[in-house]
């Protein structure tokens, strides 16, 4: 799947089929059900989990958890938009499937 094809599936009422866990959780967030994608993110206990969990936080606006997980994840609290943050991240998990 590519980041495009991804932004639209966003029209559809459930997330495609085959997508990751990770995915699945950002495709939920993008569609406004931010406990579906808690729910589906703190399951995954990865580096690439604590970060999307990381992520989640940030956009919840809990600034101290979201410093946690990223710290957990390796990654640095983002300095961009939150937008440009899922982005980044559904592009890397995009391109993490392909290899």
């Amino acid at each position: 799947m590519t980041f495009n094809e991804l932004k639209v599936s966003l029209n559809q009422t459930s997330p495609p089929q085959g997508l990751s866990p990770l995915l699945q959780s950002l495709w939920y967030e993008a569609k406004g059900d931010w406990t579906k994608a808690h729910q589906v993110a703190q399951d995954v206990n990865t580096p690439e989990g604590a970060w999307v969990h990381g992520y989640l936080h940030l956009r919840e606006g809990d600034r101290s958890n979201a410093s946690y997980w990223y710290q957990q994840s390796k990654q640095s609290m983002p300095t961009t938009s939150l937008e440009e943050e899922w982005e980044k991240l559904a592009t890397h998990l995009l391109t993490e499937i392909r290899n």
